[in-house]
């Protein structure tokens, strides 16, 4: 039975079911089954096998959207019954995201932030057109690893600089890794307003922010 659900959240997000996500996280939770390991073994299973024909061009944006989508909605069920204490123990570090003040676009954001759910990280999402201040707010706030910007727009680029702008101001800039990405963003403009990391596609942030956390806790 509980193979038999691991295996129907796994598909759900493969095809981007919405309905079908939602009604086996709700039979994930009628059954008893860990809230993580449904998330761990079943849909991060699929947005990962998503993610990789992402890459290889087997699927294409709007599959990776009905899938993060519908492993966002799945989430939403299963996070319910799992506490705090379970969460943070679980957790590989606490990021704060969200789109830049005047980009409304959160595609891609939405689809990172599924992705560093199915990998344990504990996410605060702030949404789309997010001033500046709020993202060092939350951080201060949650005790935030990592900050992840977002932007979409080219004439909306310059918040991620003001951000870091910002954070060096205050004398915060060392606390937290800043993480930029979104369409127009390229690995030039990451080194030039000295972000620490650069994704061009969901996957390659959620494997950076990772690595970055790993050799901080190394140290």
């Amino acid at each position: 039975m509980k193979n038999e659900i691991l295996e129907k959240l796994r598909i759900s997000v493969i095809n981007g079911d919405i309905e079908a996500a939602e009604a086996a996280a709700k039979e994930a939770i009628n059954i008893g089954l860990d809230p993580l390991e449904a998330i761990e073994e079943g849909l991060s299973k699929g947005i990962r096998e998503v993610g990789d024909k992402f890459e290889k061009l087997e699927l294409f944006l709007p599959d990776m959207i009905q899938a993060a989508e519908a492993m966002s909605r799945a989430i939403a069920i299963l996070e319910e019954k799992i506490s705090f204490k379970e969460y943070s123990e679980k957790d590989r570090g606490v990021v704060i995201i969200g789109t830049v003040e005047g980009d409304i676009h959160d595609i891609g954001k939405n689809i990172v932030v599924a992705l560093l759910k199915a990998n344990g990280f504990k996410v605060y999402d702030l949404g789309k057109d997010v001033p500046s201040i709020k993202f060092i707010e939350k951080a201060e706030e949650v005790d935030a690893d990592v900050i992840a910007i977002s932007a979409l727009l080219s004439s909306t680029m310059i918040k991620q600089e003001e951000i870091i702008k910002m954070l060096k101001d205050m004398n915060l800039r060392n606390k937290y890794m800043v993480i930029v990405g979104g369409a127009p963003v390229t690995e030039e403009w990451a080194r030039k307003i000295g972000a620490d990391a650069y994704g061009k596609t969901a996957n390659e942030g959620v494997l950076k922010i990772k690595e970055f956390l790993k050799n901080k806790r190394l140290k």
